[in-house]
């Protein structure tokens, strides 16, 4: 009964907020008090709901000073040299502009954090978008499958996760993984292929140059004052030098993920903006985007609150392991591969690797799996994950490209199927999972 209520709330959920019946943030509060109600837990559901919010609001503080920094880091033109780069290469083709996409949003994501991997990969493409007409919605696909891939570093959190849950060597786990990480690569960029060659087709290539300024114009459209008035060109290398250090203390781990962003973010503001009234400006200037990713990600702690808290993960996960037949127990470790692209969608990365991935592991021990590869085939469904409403970075992604939630994942949905089962046929092929 409660495996049943619980993929009955998120065949609901994802109903009303596909066809646009409502939006992330009331489906992500309402939907599940409504079948926690449904469900008989009257007593304890205010417990759950504050048990969730406190698990993510280290997240949600992350994100809110994330989003501050980058911001920051954006208008004082840390970035600019970037997008002029990529302006000399791709000019107004609308196909050098979805690989360049690809390229850059993969090359940010090797940190393995989605903030930084979408907020710098939406500002530098985002007016070259707007610019020539192109579909956002190929610019939040592109970034968010280059995350996907790219999110399966060590640093970057899932396979850390399984090491940690099988207590297994990195090493054995990961290193087999590099081969099939290169062949999502190649698909992410066969999929940048394809869209770009559709954008080619319908708009042509514009013979037109891009200037610096009319970009960041165009990027800042609606603004009380021109982003000259902010920029900081003399305190580039500073910011830079600011940036790389604050990356490497988040992958090192010298602080937590929040608080090293908060430093960074007050650091960034008195050097940048000593004045008063220029950081109450650019604090204001980013509060729309800082309030609706926090929103969301605190409305999202009563969803995945409810659903742990009524024990329905639990009762959905154990359904779906006990429907494995026996005789299919050599397969074992391609169906781990294939039920982690549901499982890490519908589950926050903790929940599944410290709570599902055991009991798979337990399950295909009994079957003569090593739980190495029962490790790999776990990570292999991140593409899939990334686009989960649990990820409080998609919801960052989709807002500054000024996209919906719904449309956005109808669009991106076959390409990241497409990168998990490239991932899982190579991982077969090479014998990194076998069966």
């Amino acid at each position: 009964m409660l495996a049943f209520l619980g993929f009955s709330m998120i065949v609901v959920f994802m109903f009303l907020i596909i066809t646009k019946r409502m939006s992330a943030m009331v489906a992500l509060v309402s939907i599940p008090i409504l079948f926690a109600l449904i469900g008989g837990f009257y007593a304890g559901l205010g417990d759950m709901m504050m048990d969730g919010i406190k698990q993510v609001a280290p997240t949600g503080v992350m994100l809110m000073f994330a989003i501050l920094y980058f911001g920051i880091m954006i208008d004082s033109g840390l970035f600019d040299p970037l997008v002029s780069k990529i302006l000399s290469i791709v000019k107004g083709d609308p196909l050098k502009i979805v690989i360049g996409t690809s390229v850059l949003s993969m090359l940010i994501a090797l940190d393995g954090d989605g903030t930084t991997t979408y907020m710098i990969t939406v500002a530098a493409m985002l007016p070259l978008y707007k610019r020539i007409g192109m579909n956002p919605l190929i610019l939040t696909c592109m970034a968010m499958l280059s995350l996907g891939v790219m999110n399966m570093t060590p640093w970057g959190g899932p396979t850390a996760r399984a090491v940690a849950a099988l207590q297994l060597d990195m090493g054995d786990v990961f290193v087999p993984l590099i081969p099939v990480m290169g062949a999502a690569i190649v698909w992410n960029l066969f999929t940048a292929f394809v869209l770009g060659k559709k954008e080619r087709k319908r708009l042509g290539i514009a013979e037109i140059q891009y200037s610096e300024a009319e970009l960041l114009a165009m990027s800042q459209a609606g603004a009380t004052a021109t982003m000259e008035d902010y920029k900081r060109p003399k305190l580039r290398w500073f910011n830079l030098a600011l940036t790389i250090a604050l990356l490497v203390c988040l992958i090192v781990g010298v602080l937590p993920l929040a608080t090293l962003f908060m430093i960074a973010t007050i650091i960034a503001l008195m050097v940048n903006y000593p004045n008063l009234d220029d950081q109450k400006a650019r604090i204001s200037n980013h509060a729309a985007n800082v309030l609706a990713v926090v929103g969301l990600v605190f409305a999202s702690g009563i969803f995945t609150g409810i659903l742990s808290g009524t024990e329905m993960v639990d009762a959905m996960a154990n359904s779906l392991v006990s429907v494995i037949p026996e005789s299919l127990g050599s397969y074992f470790t391609v169906i781990v591969a294939v039920t982690s692209l549901p499982f890490t969608y519908f589950m926050a990365n903790d929940p599944y690797y410290f709570g599902v991935l055991p009991i798979l592991a337990e399950t295909a021990a009994a079957y003569g799996v090593d739980p190495v590869e029962i490790a790999r085939a776990s990570i292999l469904g991140q593409p899939i994950h990334a686009m989960s409403p649990l990820m409080a970075s998609a919801y960052l992604l989709v807002g500054m490209a000024g996209v919906e939630w719904g449309d956005h994942q109808k669009f991106i949905f076959k390409w990241a199927l497409g990168s998990c089962f490239v991932m899982i046929i190579t991982a077969i092929v090479l014998g990194v999972i076998t069966f």
